[in-house]
């Protein structure tokens, strides 16, 4: 079979073989039209297609970042821990296209960053009180894992301040519903909870709060320093080849100056090499692309930047090295 379509009315029809490479009248309009072998004419339109896609692309790559409509939030404009504000589309763009220059599909995930709820609250007092706090998390990571819902704290362990600390988070944790159920027994000196089994909790607690924290606190660092931004969580990232890898935190910084944060609250050695294949594909310094470990010491950490083309953090020292970069 063969295959014609008319240039003035648009009609589209088998024809005969026998008619390939000659004119007949369209069989709509009347009009003298080309008559294509099938295999050819689907090939024609092929390469087409891809050669406007790949001119697409090229006309993309060449838009300064400047040069887009998008308004790059600063965080002076708004208040970051109440604000629907960087949810938007637009507010992605300039991230689109630095990863469209690159021949890179990317997937934001506009709810990761929408901070009207209490997740970037309680990330912000966890991570910056970790080790105090940290056995709270500890026992609800357990409790998840093994399917008990209950747990007590004995804080006449700890100093009369760090009781009343700890007290006060599970309390947040109770006000937030992060936890099902918390009371306090205040002449034993025991707190008792039920762990929330709502699936968003669970996995905030499983190490999601570390990405909300380290989210937080570049959107606080960033606005302090006046510098204009654009940032995401949770991002899908998809190579050419269809490789595809999820970025926890990623920002650009002044619209060309990419900033990747990976959060680790458990294991992470095994994942070293996948990171530093991913950092050098999307040609990231190593100083810009960071493991953020929970537990590390800052020895360790300094060991492991030297040692490998990534740069290594605890969660304190995340703010102190980007703010020597920035």
């Amino acid at each position: 079979m063969a295959i014609l379509r008319c240039n003035k009315c648009g009609h589209v029809a088998e024809a005969l073989g026998e008619h390939a490479g000659k004119s007949i009248a369209c069989p709509n309009c009347g009009n003298e039209v080309q008559v294509y072998d099938t295999v050819l004419f689907v090939r024609k339109v092929l390469q087409q297609y891809f050669a406007l896609q790949e001119e697409t692309v090229r006309l993309r790559a060449q838009i300064p970042a400047t040069d887009t409509a998008t308004v790059t939030p600063s965080a002076t404009g708004f208040d970051i821990h109440n604000t629907a504000h960087l949810a938007s589309d637009a507010q992605h763009t300039h991230i689109l296209q630095w990863f469209q220059r690159r021949q890179v599909q990317v997937r934001t995930n506009p709810k990761a960053v929408d901070t009207t709820g209490f997740f970037d609250d309680v990330a912000v007092e966890l991570g910056d009180n970790y080790a105090l706090l940290r056995d709270v998390v500890d026992k609800i990571r357990w409790g998840q894992s093994k399917d008990v819902p209950n747990f007590s704290l004995n804080l006449s362990k700890h100093s009369q301040k760090d009781g009343q600390a700890i007290n006060a988070f599970c309390k947040q944790l109770y006000d937030y519903s992060f936890l099902a159920k918390y009371f306090y027994q205040k002449q034993e000196k025991i707190g008792r909870a039920t762990i929330q089994s709502v699936p968003a909790v669970r996995s905030f607690f499983a190490g999601e709060w570390l990405e909300w924290y380290a989210f937080m606190k570049l959107l606080a660092l960033f606005g302090e320093k006046g510098r204009e931004f654009s940032c995401t969580r949770n991002l899908s990232v998809v190579f050419p080849n269809e490789d595809l890898h999820e970025l926890d935190v990623f920002f650009l910084v002044d619209g060309d100056t990419p900033v990747c944060i990976e959060c680790k609250t458990g294991e992470f050695r095994q994942d070293i090499d996948k990171y530093l294949t991913l950092r050098r594909r999307l040609g990231i310094d190593r100083s810009q692309f960071i493991l953020c470990v929970t537990g590390l010491t800052d020895e360790q950490a300094a060991g492991l930047t030297s040692m490998y083309e990534l740069t290594f953090v605890n969660q304190d020292g995340l703010v102190p090295h980007l703010s020597k970069l920035f």
